[in-house]
């Protein structure tokens, strides 16, 4: 009876995930309330103290994972939003860019930028930052489609090789599934992917264009701030890598480093703390995942994750996982991981690499199957669910070349 009334929860949780849009009430806060009460009701239920002893140790586990996961996430957003808001990213664009080029060359330019920068930072913040790059030029409806079809490509793409980048692939690096070294051999099949969408989309796209630039100087505390951003990052890459030093508490100490070296950098100019900015992080993605986390915790105490499996004993992996990333375009990638980390799956190394390109990038094959499509959609009028479905075929074509290529270099990772 319990068990019943867990999973309509859970499954009415992920309803109102989906149809977000439509009732216009945040996912993050149904799935914290309903995340939250099915714990709830899992302890009003237990039978006798030695189950509760049991639920409260499980509980415990999870919010261990979730913490682990919000402090790495809040950190990474703190620089993001510091910086986004000084306009550092746009100036550095801004430079970046050349004053006349055509849109086949913005086309490439915007591609790799897209993919480097979401590997740094999240994905909604490098998908604001390259639309805004292509809203500053003139476009033709269509043209625009094709942009926005490439920078949700692109960016999902671009998120996958580092933990930095994207929210599933720390979560698989967090469960000791991959290394960091592991992730990196994703960079050639993820890169050569974007490129070869952005290849097939930008035939006969000849037309010159001017791009209009602003550019002032560099402030030199933000460029201080940028330098240990991205010292941080290297140095969590490279500290994991050497001495096994948890990301959370390389970023951590970069968060410190980054607030006392604004104390010294600002100290001559009335301005807001730099401990301000903490709250200009995305807390809403933040307790998403919360929600998200305790739902997925629920679904493995009524051992429902068993289901998962079954498509594993079926299938060979290679497939399973392919059709995993298919399934990620309708289900969001977050709770989809968190139920296959939870379904203790048997996979290589390789195989592992295979999911978390998946997951990660089988979203953009739907505008609504991740955030930097949702976002995309939102920014410009012409991007709808029609008008991206039409770029199906290429993004399917481009995914599973991609996948195809994690296959084949993922024998070099295992």
């Amino acid at each position: 009876m319990l068990t019943g009334i867990l999973l309509g929860l859970v499954a009415l949780a992920f309803v109102l995930i989906v149809i977000e849009d439509i009732i216009h009430v945040n996912k993050a806060k149904t799935t914290l309330f309903f995340g939250t009460l099915c714990w709830i009701l899992l302890f009003i239920f237990a039978d006798g103290d030695a189950s509760r002893e049991h639920v409260q140790h499980q509980l415990e586990h999870n919010l261990l994972e979730i913490a682990t996961l919000w402090l790495f996430l809040m950190s990474t957003m703190t620089f993001v939003a510091y910086l986004n808001s000084k306009g550092f990213i746009a100036q550095l664009v801004q430079r970046i860019l050349p004053s006349e080029l055509t849109e086949r060359k913005l086309m490439f330019i915007v591609a790799t930028f897209a993919f480097v920068f979401s590997s740094f930072a999240d994905n909604v913040t490098a998908t604001l930052v390259t639309i805004a790059v292509i809203s500053g030029v003139k476009l033709e409806a269509a043209k625009k489609i094709k942009f926005g079809a490439l920078i949700i490509f692109a960016v999902n793409s671009g998120g996958v090789s580092l933990i930095t980048g994207d929210v599933t692939t720390l979560m698989f690096f967090l469960a000791d599934k991959v290394t960091i070294p592991n992730l990196l051999w994703l960079v050639p099949p993820a890169f050569g992917a974007v490129m070869l969408l952005a290849i097939l989309l930008s035939r006969g796209m000849d037309q010159a264009l001017t791009v209009e630039k602003n550019t002032k100087p560099f402030e030199k505390r933000d460029a201080v701030i940028a330098g240990i951003f991205v010292g941080t990052i290297f140095a969590t890459l490279v500290f994991n890598i050497l001495f096994s030093i948890p990301p959370v508490l390389t970023f951590l100490f970069g968060l410190g480093l980054m607030f006392l070296s604004a104390q010294f950098l600002f100290r001559k100019k009335a301005t807001q703390s730099i401990l301000n900015y903490v709250r200009e992080v995305e807390f809403e993605t933040l307790l998403f995942f919360l929600g998200v986390l305790l739902l997925v915790g629920v679904l493995k105490e009524v051992n429902f994750l068993q289901n998962f499996t079954n498509l594993y004993a079926v299938l060979p992996p290679v497939q399973a996982n392919y059709l995993m990333g298919l399934s990620s375009a309708l289900i969001d990638n977050v709770p989809l991981t968190a139920a296959l980390l939870k379904a203790d799956l048997a996979l290589s190394t390789a195989e592992w690499l295979l999911l978390t390109y998946a997951v990660g990038v089988g979203g953009s094959l739907l505008i609504i199957g991740s955030a930097a499509g949702i976002i995309a959609m939102s920014k410009l009028k012409e991007l709808t669910f029609g008008s991206y479905l039409k770029m199906g075929g290429y993004l399917l074509l481009c995914y599973s070349l991609g996948y195809a290529g994690v296959f084949v270099i993922g024998r070099f990772a295992g």
